[in-house]
C-alpha cells in the first residue's frame, strides 16, 4: 500500500458502497471498506478512523459513541443527517459537499419544468419562477432560467441578512406572484427562518391556483398531508416531489397524487458524485495537513454508454418542445417517474421502504448536461442561449462532431 507522505500508518476508512471511487480516491489514506448504508453501524465503525456517508446514514452519538472515529465526510450538500453538535463535542471533523450536485439539482429542474410545460402543451417562456433559497443551488438556477425566457423572483432571509442584498422578495410575493414555486433550503426546525413545514395548508392557500410547486430539497419542508389535501382539491395545479416526508417510506397515496415523483435522486449525476467524492478526499488531506488536489479529469472521461452528441430535434418544434425532446436525450425525468411509480404502488412500508432504497442505490449512470454537445448549426438561432447557458450543452461545429 502507497500511503500520502506524511502518514504514519494506513487510516481504517468504512464507507458508503454507494459514494463512486471511494476506493481510488482515499486508497492513499489507507484501507477502504466499502458497506451498504444500512450495514454502517455502531459495530461496523466502532474500529474505524474515518466514516465516509450519504444523507441515509444518520450521524449521531448512537453510531459513533464509543469509536475511533476522527473524521466524518458526508457526500451530500445538505446536512441535516448529521448531529454536528455531537461531532464538535467529541472533536470529530467534519466535511461535506456543497455544491457538488448543484449542477444536477438544475437540471433536474429543468427537466421537470419542460417535461410539465410538454404534457400541458404550454410554453414557459413568460413564466415567473419563484426560487426559495438561492444557495448553490438556487443561485445557478436563477442564472440560468431567464436565458429560457422565464422571469425570476428569489426569496432567501438567511442570505439576504449575511450579504445585505435587497433584490430578494418575501416568501408572501413568491406565493402571490410566482407561477411556479421552486424550493432549494435547508431543513431547519428552529431558529427565526426555519424551514421545517415552510410550505404548509396557509402557504398552500396562498399559492396561485395554477402554479406549479416543485420540491427538491429536504421532504418535511413541504407538509405532506397539507399538500395531498390540497391536490385533491385541485390545488396547486401541479406537483414535482424529488423529496418526501416519511422518506424512505412515503406515503403512496401522495405519490399518486402528483405530477411527477422520484426516489430523491435530483442531485444524482455520476459527475456530481464523483465530485463529492474528491472533494472530500481533498477535506481529510487539509485535516491531516497533506497536500493534496484531486484531480477528476480521468474519472469523469466519457464511457462506453455515454451518448454524449445529441441529435437536434426538429426545428419546426415550438421552443419549449424542442427544448424538451433535447433535455429527454440527456435526462428522461418520465422514465425515473415511471420507475418510482411501479414500486411504490403495493406492499408494507417496509416494502416500499427497500424499494425506494433500491433504486436509489441503483440509479442509471446520468450525465451532466455540460459533457454533452450538439451542432450548433441545428440549433436555431433563437435557442442558442438557451442551450449553450440556460442548458449549459456544448455548441461545437460540425467537424468537431466528427471527431
Amino acid at each position: 500500500m502507497l500511503l500520502h507522505p506524511g502518514l504514519q500508518r494506513p487510516l481504517r476508512i468504512v464507507a458508503d458502497e454507494n459514494i463512486p471511487f471511494a476506493r481510488e480516491a482515499f486508497r492513499g489514506f489507507g484501507v477502504v471498506r466499502p458497506l451498504p448504508a444500512d450495514q454502517i453501524t455502531p459495530a461496523t465503525v466502532r474500529n474505524c478512523d474515518v466514516l465516509l456517508v450519504r444523507s441515509v446514514t444518520r450521524v449521531d452519538a448512537a453510531l459513533l459513541e464509543g469509536s475511533r472515529v476522527q473524521f466524518v465526510g458526508s457526500a451530500t450538500s445538505g446536512i441535516d443527517h448529521v448531529d454536528l453538535a455531537y461531532l464538535q463535542k467529541r472533536g470529530i471533523a467534519f466535511a461535506h459537499a456543497p455544491g457538488a450536485n448543484a449542477d444536477a439539482v438544475v437540471e433536474y429542474v429543468l427537466a421537470a419544468l419542460l417535461e410539465l410545460a410538454v404534457r400541458r402543451n404550454v410554453s414557459l417562456r413568460g413564466r415567473v419562477v419563484g426560487i426559495v433559497g438561492c444557495g448553490h443551488i438556487g443561485g445557478r438556477l436563477a442564472r440560468r432560467l431567464p436565458t429560457l425566457g422565464l422571469e425570476v423572483l428569489c426569496c432567501d432571509p438567511p442570505l439576504a441578512e449575511q450579504t445585505g442584498r435587497t433584490d430578494f422578495v418575501p416568501l408572501e410575493t413568491i406565493l402571490a406572484e410566482a407561477d411556479i414555486v421552486t424550493l432549494h433550503v435547508p431543513l431547519t426546525r428552529t431558529g427565526p427562518h426555519a424551514t421545517y413545514h415552510l410550505i404548509d395548508a396557509a402557504a398552500l392557500a396562498r399559492l396561485r391556483p395554477s402554479a406549479w410547486l416543485l420540491n427538491t430539497s429536504r421532504g418535511a419542508v413541504v407538509d405532506g398531508r397539507a399538500l395531498l389535501e390540497a391536490r385533491k382539491q385541485g390545488r396547486p395545479e401541479a406537483v414535482v416531489l424529488d423529496v418526501w416526508e416519511g422518506e424512505p417510506a412515503p406515503d403512496p397515496e401522495l405519490v399518486a397524487h402528483v405530477d411527477i415523483a422520484t426516489p430523491h435522486i435530483a442531485g444524482h449525476s455520476y459527475d456530481g458524485k464523483v465530485r463529492a467524492t474528491l472533494m472530500l478526499a481533498e477535506a481529510l488531506a487539509r485535516h491531516l495537513n497533506l497536500p493534496l488536489r484531486a484531480d477528476d479529469s480521468e474519472l469523469l472521461q466519457p464511457q462506453p454508454g455515454d451518448r454524449l452528441d445529441l441529435i437536434p430535434p426538429d426545428y419546426r418544434l415550438p421552443e419549449t418542445q424542442w427544448l424538451a425532446e433535447l433535455v429527454r436525450q440527456m435526462y428522461d425525468i418520465a422514465a425515473d417517474d415511471a420507475r418510482f411509480r411501479i414500486v411504490m404502488q403495493n406492499g408494507t412500508p417496509e416494502r416500499r421502504a427497500e424499494r425506494f432504497l433500491e433504486l436509489r442505490r441503483t440509479y442509471p449512470r446520468r450525465r451532466s448536461f455540460s459533457v454533452h454537445r450538439i451542432d450548433r448549426a441545428f440549433v436555431p438561432d433563437s435557442l442558442q442561449e438557451a442551450v449553450a447557458v440556460g442548458l449549459g450543452v456544448q455548441l461545437v461545429a460540425a467537424e468537431t462532431m466528427a471527431q
